[in-house]
């Protein structure tokens, strides 16, 4: 390979800019890729009858993937989304709720009647894992489910 020396101003400025529009496009696609490959995944705590389950309640997952978790309750009753081995095995990019934002660990998210939160993560750790609400009676009376994240191979 040729010095950078021995280019001349020509072959020096053709590098020059060849090296920097490659850094801009890096710069200004990376952010657009990670957005555009963004998965959404809606689970319902309960329905507007009352029953005591997760819909869908079994949950699978790609290792890797960006995914947003859309959670909703649309019964009459809280209830929980209680999932804290799944959550240590998932990287929590946030979770917004109305008009709050919250960044770090989760390890459980309470859904009143009639809310929504959203829940942007990326989950790292292949293995299978238990989901279930956490309020007393509930689980027992068939609010579990599982979580199963895959080898992105």
């Amino acid at each position: 390979m040729m010095p950078f020396k021995k280019l001349g101003f020509l072959g020096r400025f053709f590098a020059v800019t060849l090296g920097v529009i490659l850094c801009w496009t890096t710069i200004v696609t990376a952010p657009a890729l990670a957005a555009r490959s963004i998965t959404e995944v809606k689970v319902s705590l309960g329905n507007s009858a009352g029953e005591l389950k997760f819909f869908p309640s079994d949950l699978k997952f790609m290792a890797g993937q960006k995914y947003k978790l859309v959670l909703d309750n649309p019964s009459p009753t809280k209830h929980y989304f209680t999932a804290k081995d799944f959550a240590d095995a998932s990287w929590t990019q946030k979770v917004e709720a109305g008009k709050v934002e919250i960044k770090g660990a989760i390890h459980e998210l309470e859904l009143k009647p009639g809310a929504e939160a959203e829940w942007v993560l990326v989950p790292e750790k292949p293995g299978t894992y238990k989901l279930y609400c956490s309020i007393p009676g509930h689980a027992e009376a068939g609010m579990t489910g599982t979580i199963a994240i895959a080898n992105n191979q």
